[in-house]
């Protein structure tokens, strides 16, 4: 973080309020490059990570070029389109930019598929001046004519990279094309690959670029370990002691089935966890995400679903129990932790058939580690789990949780929202508002949330969440204290000068 202040860069006092008031007062070095150009009008390439403060960079030009306009939106027009990847990261972009909005008098809107489509359409007849989608869906409700993009001020596009992977630049291209020419243009995105150049090339004007953290620059706070075990037995003992420390952690598999039934172990062992992926209902990862972001459960067993888009404060260490298949997915999954300038641990963990495949994947990761043999008994993994051996949820938070259970409605294709044929990704996120640069801390309201349809007109009575620039106060796990630690195993990638 910068010295900085969002005031010193222009930022209007209506939304610097905002900002002190959840804890922000001093840019990242990815908004102290882009506000000065966003909030004077000009189109901008922001080039940056996920976890580098990016959301909040086109957050702030949005609501402040609406707000200085004034004016409130016509039913089906929106004066703003914000486009993401998936359900998560729209939800938590609506997170950071919807009290930015109330402080204008102005409404948000999210639009994804997977969830009722009758209440995004009411929102869009009520009139909402921000609309944060997803692209199939949002395509749906323009050939449906409940939406029309004919009044857009700012269009921004959200991790562009992803959208490219996923195979949503088509439907991007389309829903672009019918912006006004004279709008603003943001877009960011970790790199230019598969077609993103192409974009920037049409639809943005002259623009400014800004380039800060890209997806393969060094990550100063986080470090890297990989251990090597002896077969099925010990990977499974290893990986319930890695579970055990207080902080929260990720765990990463490569299969729904494996994320469920790890899940299940871990909690019938004690160690309360939940679990993310495909298969789950839109409620049921509600429900899943604000346990983990909330007191009771401190361990989130995830697919791939989860390596963009979720930000939950405080997330110390994250484990590749199954090494993902490539190094991009390495990249994003690891980068749910060190966030926003917080410290955090990344252990990969190969069994002797894995042992080639890792290696050339943390190669093309750029990641340099010498890998160690370990027990779950080790010095090197005690030290990452911290002193205290479990978790134990408060007993006022009641029973502990258990992992939500496979949706009983039909499942949804890669690419297929339910019932609305639209090219959303089937993925949830609960309705979080936090203080943490760009996500979300303890939940507001989880396993209620209507799958971001709902409009906001009035900032909610209380608020979860205490992240701010680092992460959350209280985590006493040994993942972060470890993370100073040299050595064998260990690899301290340094931020680029």
């Amino acid at each position: 973080m910068s010295s900085t202040t969002f005031a010193e860069l222009g930022v209007p006092v209506q939304l610097t309020d905002v900002l002190e008031r959840e804890g922000k007062t001093h840019a990242f070095p990815i908004q102290v490059g882009t506000l000065p150009d966003t909030l004077a009008g000009r189109d901008v390439l922001g080039r940056g990570r996920t976890g580098s403060g990016k959301t909040l960079a086109f957050s702030l030009p949005t609501a402040a070029r609406l707000g200085a306009r004034g004016g409130r939106a016509k039913p089906g027009r929106p004066r703003a389109l914000i486009l993401a990847p998936t359900r998560e990261l729209a939800t938590q972009i609506d997170a950071v930019i919807a009290p930015l909005a109330e402080a204008f008098g102005m409404r948000t809107t999210t639009i994804f598929g997977g969830v009722s489509q009758q209440r995004q359409e009411r929102a869009l007849r009520a009139g909402v001046e921000i609309v944060v989608a997803c692209p199939g869906r949002l395509e749906d409700l323009m050939g449906q004519g409940h939406v029309s993009l004919d009044a857009v001020e700012v269009t921004v596009l959200d991790e562009a990279d992803h959208m490219a992977d996923l195979g949503f630049l088509p439907g991007v291209t389309r829903i672009m094309s019918k912006t006004p020419q004279r709008g603003q243009r943001l877009l960011f995105s970790a790199t230019l690959d598969n077609g993103v150049d192409k974009l920037v090339k049409r639809f943005l004007n002259d623009p400014i670029t800004h380039a800060v953290d890209s997806a393969d620059s060094p990550v100063e706070a986080m470090t890297h370990h990989v251990f090597h075990v002896a077969g099925a037995d010990a990977k499974r003992d290893l990986i319930h002691t890695l579970a055990s420390g207080t902080s929260r952690r990720i765990l990463f598999t490569r299969t729904k089935h494996q994320a469920k039934k790890l899940a299940k172990q871990l909690t019938a062992a004690g160690i309360p966890a939940v679990d993310l992926h495909g298969n789950l209902s839109q409620n049921a990862r509600d429900r899943n995400l604000a346990a983990f972001a909330g007191d009771t459960v401190r361990v989130l067993v995830a697919t791939d679903v989860a390596a963009r888009g979720v930000h939950v404060d405080g997330v110390e260490l994250v484990v590749h129990v199954d090494p993902p298949a490539e190094h991009k997915a390495y990249l994003h999954r690891s980068g749910r932790t060190a966030r926003a300038g917080s410290a955090g641990d990344v252990v990969t963990v190969v069994t002797p058939e894995q042992r080639r495949e890792t290696q050339q994947l943390l190669r093309k990761a750029n990641i340099t580690v010498k890998p160690q043999e370990v027990s779950a008994a080790s010095s090197q993994v005690t030290r990452l789990v911290g002193e205290v051996a479990a978790f134990v949820a408060p007993t006022a938070a009641g029973p502990v949780p258990q992992p939500a259970q496979r949706s009983k409605a039909p499942r949804n294709g890669a690419g297929s929202g339910a019932g609305s044929g639209s090219g959303d990704q089937a993925r949830g996120g609960g309705r979080r508002r936090g203080r943490g640069h760009g996500g979300a801390g303890a939940s507001n309201g989880a396993g209620s949330s209507t799958g971001g349809s709902q409009q906001r007109t009035q900032r909610p009575a209380s608020r979860g969440g205490a992240g701010g620039h680092a992460a959350s106060a209280g985590s006493t796990g040994g993942a972060a204290a470890f993370s100073s630690r040299g050595g064998s195993g260990v690899s301290r990638r340094r931020r680029a000068r």
